[in-house]
């Protein structure tokens, strides 16, 4: 393929973890996993920073994780295509270019007090974060030895954690101001009040996004001047028959599956976090609620860094499926125990989340050959599950009177993953 350069040397990568020559590159590599967990995990804060400052309840709120997964689903596949047809730097560059162009329209967006113009920045960042994603969860194995792909995958995921756990505190800091009115008092404003109430709670969110983008455009560069490893060459299959020879691998198909509904219960538990334990602890503020949903998510990090190491001693399908069921538990925990038993059962659920999205990646990729960077762009589409579940629990919490109840569909999700990791072959799931 096109675009890459340095191709892997055979004895550097026989039974290395990361191929010396490459450090460096891998070291960009997961510089995205940090980049793209820093903009996912925003949207919690703005599903409740957009509550105030554009006057939408829970249910509109949700509709920023939808606008942002149908980015995803819509961009992944011509991701792939490009990756196909250029190689895996092209696909990180354009991927960069989308992010840092679309976390720079949130300026215009908070002036304008334009929740449209705010769910199109959003679609923009998530069309670049769906190539990044498509294209560095595929390129992970192409930085060692196959037979640790697994692992590796999970390595680089850890960062993502670890944005994943520093995003809230800097959205904490950064976008929320500490102002909480009760409706009552909103509905008493003056129309001259409460749009500047408004217009100053929309623009909080112009540093964090700028300084988003300025980084994303830094890690551009560095992609663009560094030597990266050459992708897998292309065997001369047409795409049809590519497309074809996926559709019937089965762990590729079972993958999709899984991977919809756990990106679906992630960012379903991930968008209501803040308001879960608004319901069940009114006394707790937004802020430590936000410092609690890092909290929740320094424990997904140790999860992804603990699991890689478990990996080499257990199946990580077997590990999948344990962690699925725990899961399971912790969300009925979370539904009916109220208090801080279910503030608790619910930050716990981070921990078993961690190993899921790499490790049902890296399974199904597993044995696509050339056609790997399709065999990614169709897991990748299946992050649509992270559009169609917030709104479902959105509509769930409304009717239901409170966010709780809303935790028995990530519940349901869990329950697919443990049958997914419970019918995989075993041979498709060898310990590194």
């Amino acid at each position: 393929m096109m675009g890459d350069t340095g191709p892997m040397e055979p004895a550097e990568a026989a039974g290395s973890f990361i191929t010396p020559t490459y450090r460096f590159g891998f070291v960009l590599i997961i510089s995205l996993f940090f980049l793209w967990a820093l903009a996912n995990n925003f949207n919690d804060i703005l599903i409740r920073q957009f509550q105030k400052s554009l006057g939408l309840d829970r249910a509109q709120a949700g509709f920023i994780q939808f606008v942002f997964y149908i980015g995803y689903f819509v961009v992944a596949l011509p991701a792939g295509l490009l990756m196909r047809r250029f190689g895996y730097k092209a696909g990180i560059l354009t991927g960069l270019l989308l992010y840092a162009g679309g976390a720079l329209l949130f300026f215009p967006a908070s002036l304008m007090l334009s929740y449209g113009a705010f769910l199109f920045a959003l679609f923009m960042i998530a069309a670049g974060a769906a190539c990044l994603e498509t294209t560095a969860n595929a390129y992970a194995s192409s930085f060692g030895d196959p037979g640790t792909a697994v692992q590796r995958l999970n390595l680089a995921q850890a960062f993502n954690g670890l944005g994943a756990c520093l995003a809230p505190v800097i959205g904490a800091l950064l976008i929320f101001t500490g102002v909480e009115h009760s409706s009552a008092t909103v509905e008493a404003m003056s129309p001259a009040a409460l749009a500047a109430y408004r217009a100053s709670e929309a623009s909080t969110v112009q540093l964090p996004y700028t300084l988003l983008a300025l980084a994303a455009l830094l890690v551009a560069g560095a992609v663009a001047v560094t030597r990266l490893p050459a992708a897998q060459p292309h065997d001369g299959a047409s795409l049809a028959d590519q497309f074809r020879r996926l559709s019937r691998h089965r762990p590729l198909v079972g993958a999709v599956i899984a991977q919809f509904f756990y990106v679906g219960a992630q960012v379903g538990i991930w968008s209501y976090f803040i308001d879960f334990v608004k319901d069940v602890t009114p006394s707790v503020t937004e802020r430590n609620a936000a410092f609690l949903l890092s909290a929740s998510l320094v424990l997904f990090m140790i999860g992804r860094f603990s699991g890689t190491a478990i990996m080499a001693r257990v199946r990580p399908a077997r590990l999948l499926g344990a962690y699925a069921l725990a899961n399971v538990i912790l969300c009925a925990v979370a539904a009916f125990a109220g208090g801080w038993i279910a503030v608790g059962a619910l930050m716990v659920s981070s921990f078993f989340m961690s190993i899921m999205f790499p490790t049902i990646f890296a399974l199904g990729i597993e044995g696509t050959g050339p056609a790997k960077p399709l065999g990614s762009s169709f897991i990748i589409m299946a992050i649509i599950g992270g559009a169609i579940f917030p709104p479902l629990m959105g509509m769930v919490a409304v009717r239901a009177g409170g966010v709780p109840i809303a935790m028995l569909l990530p519940l349901v999700c869990f329950a697919a993953i443990a049958i997914y990791a419970r019918r995989i072959k075993p041979e498709l799931t060898h310990p590194a």
